[in-house]
């Protein structure tokens, strides 16, 4: 059996140092240093490990069971450098070949070297260097001497212990590790693989390039169908619309011929009554009246014709055009006078905030009562008021006057495509900017009282604002104790951009 555990190898090497004497002694060549003694004792573990049968000797079916099983390799032939041509190895026999080996004679750097290149465990280099470890020190690793690894070289994971105890069984017993023969083929193979590598990453990456290429000139290709595809579909809708407008002209010039025709063949028949009347009048002087009558009834034929040619003449399409861009641009500029209405109520009402939350204290009451302040609210309130009038004012002449204007001209003008679609329309050069400001004179003598402005702010689109804000300059007016009931006349003022005479009531 195997007496692998750290105490059993305790128990040995006690039984050893008590029970036989001195075996420094019994081997030739004897121990010269502690080093040899320890080393000696760790080769006389392993002779008994290896020696199963313990006969005083290890068999060559011994060494064999011992690299399978414990040595865990597959390389039986090991067993012939240590046997040569002995069939039963001694332990003296052991340290003579220990002592004569390569590895006994080993510096501290050809340890190291073994430690990285064929243990691979470089981390215990240090360790190696402080316990000045060299050949002589690898049959205490090999046989696994108690507390050696954990106390001298301080190892404590058992995995890295095991691996090193195998390592160094195999340089103590076998020599010196051979590296495997230079494999030729597999660097063939790899030079192969590598080449062969580079050049599907090449082909790849022409491939790749090649591939954009031909998608970028597939992309402007599409680009250009499809401009070609939208130019088609423009002049489609072009042709179509020329074909619309031919068929709607020859309709009417077919009416109208129809029509003129029909006039002539009147004229005709009255010309040939009156010439018939004209053939039977005895005198001369019937026959020129009649020759006059004639004559008027065809003038009045031809100024009906050309009336009717006349009444067929449509309005532009782009007055229509030039006249809700119009209206859209007084919009902006009524909608940037109701912004400045707004803000002047919203200052009105802040001050008369400021004001009710003074008159909340008895001390607040006085200041209010002796300053300025209820004066200069007054102003702001009445500036508000005055805005909101304004804009009113404005609002009102400016739907009647488009109303009047869609109503003379037969087509909708206030509901169009917008300010931005007007003018790309109408402005394709996107550099042209509408720099003037327009204005609208408008006749004098329209009052604007509050009922009115009550009556028409829930028929205009997004005049409902004002209304609750000509409430809410009402209350404030309350609230400062002000007569709300008897309010001061206010003279008329014109405002520059309405032109409009107001008076407040």
């Amino acid at each position: 059996g195997r007496r692998d555990t750290p105490l059993g190898h305790s128990l040995e090497f006690m039984a050893c140092a008590l029970l036989s004497p001195d075996p420094c002694f019994m081997v030739t060549p004897p121990c010269m240093s502690e080093a040899d003694r320890f080393s000696l004792e760790a080769l006389r573990h392993i002779h008994r490990e290896m020696d199963d049968d313990q006969d005083g000797g290890i068999e060559v079916e011994e060494s064999v069971e011992f690299i399978i099983e414990d040595m865990q390799q597959q390389q039986t032939n090991k067993h012939n450098h240590l046997h040569r041509e002995d069939q039963h190895i001694t332990v003296e026999e052991l340290w003579k070949g220990w002592k004569s080996s390569e590895v006994h004679n080993w510096t501290q750097d050809e340890v190291l070297r073994w430690l990285k290149e064929f243990v691979e465990l470089p981390q215990y280099e240090r360790n190696f260097k402080e316990m000045h470890a060299n050949g002589n020190t690898l049959p205490r690793i090999a046989g696994n001497e108690p507390s050696f690894m954990s106390v001298h070289l301080k190892i404590q994971d058992q995995q890295h212990k095991q691996k090193l105890k195998l390592k160094a069984l195999d340089v103590v017993l076998f020599g010196p590790p051979t590296r495997p023969p230079h494999n030729w083929l597999k660097d063939l193979l790899l030079i192969i693989s590598v080449v062969m590598g580079i050049g599907g990453c090449w082909f790849a990456q022409v491939q790749n390039k090649a591939s954009k290429v031909h998608i970028s000139k597939m992309m402007k290709d599409l680009e250009s169908l499809q401009r070609a595809e939208q130019s088609l579909r423009d002049l489609q809708e072009q042709l179509e619309r020329a074909q619309e407008e031919k068929r709607t002209v020859t309709v009417e010039k077919k009416n109208l011929e129809q029509k003129m025709r029909d006039e002539m063949q009147g004229a005709q028949e009255e010309a040939n009554r009156l010439h018939v009347l004209k053939e039977g009048a005895v005198s001369e002087l019937s026959r020129l009246r009649y020759a006059e009558e004639e004559l008027e009834k065809v003038r009045e034929a031809l100024k009906k014709a050309e009336q009717d040619m006349q009444a067929s003449w449509s309005v532009p399409e782009s007055l229509q055009l030039w006249l809700q861009l119009t209206h859209e641009v007084e919009v902006q500029y009524y909608n940037v006078k109701k912004q400045g209405a707004e803000a002047h109520l919203a200052t009105a009402k802040e001050e008369a905030e400021k004001i009710k939350k003074k008159r909340s204290s008895v001390l607040g009451t006085l200041h209010v009562a002796h300053s300025s302040s209820l004066d200069q609210i007054d102003q702001k309130i009445l500036e508000a008021k005055n805005a909101l009038v304004e804009v009113t004012a404005c609002l009102r002449e400016r739907l009647h006057r488009w109303q009047q204007i869609e109503w003379l001209c037969g087509f909708p003008i206030m509901k169009n495509a917008g300010l931005p679609s007007l003018t790309s329309t109408l402005y394709p050069d996107p550099n042209w900017m509408m720099k003037s400001r327009l204005s609208y004179p408008i006749g004098s003598g329209v009052d604007v009282t509050e009922d009115s402005m009550a009556s028409l702010m829930p028929q205009i689109p997004g005049m409902a604002s004002f209304g609750t804000g000509m409430m809410a300059i009402e209350e404030i007016m309350c609230n400062k104790q002000i007569d709300c009931e008897k309010s001061k006349p206010i003279p008329i003022i014109r405002y520059s951009s309405c032109l409009i005479p107001i008076n407040f009531i």
